[in-house]
């Protein structure tokens, strides 16, 4: 099924809601771009407000044409030049115009970019188009050349009722019922990001076209959720090890879960072979060090494998995939809470017969909890075992469940 946020992409500025202010602001520069003293206009503003699709909707009006280029993709000025610098030299041969995108500035990561902020910079001051560059934040000082050679314009987080708009075009579109209130409160979750409140919709709502009160509970444990989301999205849609490395940061899931989440998600992300294995070979290290850790409590270990399953898996990519991959958690996730929950049922058992026979707790699982659903089979024994081990029910039940 085609992702909502892709199907419904705005065509046109009226489709956009929420920033009818900044799209006149950018639409202005670009159409008097001549008469502009500045070359660039440097829009930002959170993920989700719209700032990219504004510039394509704004060309699709004029009849332009875009040349887009993403910053995290390239590390050096000559890269930077061969792309960014050929497509201005080069006339359009079917617009009346073009617009050269640089999305995501924040990629570019300091004195490592190795000259490619200067780089931009001499672009645009020999730059005979219109260049747009979108950053969530550029106020950070490496970006202090841009801002002077550009006109900022800022995207501001979308309110609800924004999204409430752009969510209900697409359920009509799409036949999905729902209560006004409860797209409200969809709305009101996704915390200003059109694209995430699209997602939860089209999570929510594909199965059954219906969007009801009970649904919305799927995302009580949003928070969470969210986290692992970005922490993927920073691996695996970067190519900056400063960005991958940080991933994990505000992430409340264990580092067993991590690796879960990056095992399920990875080869639906990463499509070409040698740089798949090049991530596997990662997770495969740091798997081992879990296992050190877990063995000989060598915590230190940590930091290599937050370092090994961040920016180790995003250097293993070349460069950024576009599709778009719905990350989704792993059934083995579930599968290893059974497992734990019957280890620490076996362990309570083994407590109760090492207590009563005054034997080690690990000598009685390793030699006699095997026998044990063995000796459940005759009913009068079971009975004698469950009273003079004092078992409970639910301990009971368990073994009764381990009889072949």
């Amino acid at each position: 099924m085609q992702p909502l946020i892709h199907k419904y992409i705005p065509k046109t500025t009226k489709e956009i809601f929420g920033q009818e202010d900044v799209i006149k602001q950018l639409s202005n520069f670009i159409i008097n771009f001549k008469r502009e003293k500045k070359n660039s206009a440097l829009i930002y503003g959170p993920s989700g407000t719209g700032k990219t699709c504004s510039v394509y909707a704004i060309a699709n009006e004029l009849g332009y044409e875009v040349i887009e280029v993403n910053a995290s993709n390239f590390r050096n000025a000559e890269q930077i030049n061969q792309k960014v610098g050929n497509a201005i030299k080069q006339q359009s041969l079917f617009a009346r115009g073009k617009i050269i995108l640089v999305d995501e500035i924040d990629g570019l990561s300091g004195h490592e970019d190795r000259g490619g902020i200067q780089a931009i910079t001499k672009i645009i001051a020999d730059s005979t188009y219109p260049i747009i560059l979108t950053a969530t934040n550029p106020f950070d000082n490496k970006f202090s050349s841009l801002r002077s050679k550009s006109s900022l314009m800022e995207f501001k987080v979308l309110d609800y009722l924004s999204i409430f708009s752009i969510l209900k075009k697409i359920c009509g579109h799409e036949k999905i019922k729902y209560e006004d209130e409860v797209l409200k409160s969809l709305s009101r979750r996704a915390g200003g990001d059109a694209r995430a409140a699209i997602n939860d919709l089209q999570t929510l709502a594909q199965e059954k076209k219906e969007l009801t009160k009970e649904s919305l509970e799927e995302l009580a444990d949003r928070n969470k959720t969210d986290n692992i989301m970005i922490a993927l999205n920073k691996i695996f849609k970067t190519t900056d090890l400063k960005i991958a490395i940080s991933a994990f940061e505000n992430v409340r899931e264990d580092l067993d879960e991590q690796l879960l989440w990056i095992d399920e998600n990875l080869p639906k992300e990463y499509t070409k072979p040698q740089e798949l294995a090049k991530a596997y070979e990662m997770l495969s290290k740091a798997d081992v060090f879990s296992r050190r850790i877990r063995r000989w409590q060598h915590y230190r270990f940590l930091i290599y494998i937050n370092a090994l399953i961040t920016a180790g898996i995003a250097a293993a990519k070349n460069e950024k995939y576009k599709h778009i991959v719905p990350y989704k958690p792993t059934g083995r996730i579930l599968k290893l809470w059974w497992a734990s929950q019957k280890l620490a049922k076996k362990k309570e058992i083994a407590g109760k017969i090492a207590e009563k026979t005054h034997s080690s707790k690990k000598e009685i699982i390793k030699n006699t909890m095997p026998y044990i659903p063995v000796m459940f089979r005759n009913k009068e024994m079971r009975n004698n075992i469950i009273n003079y081990l004092g078992l409970n029910e639910e301990e009971a039940e368990w073994l009764k469940t381990q009889i072949k």
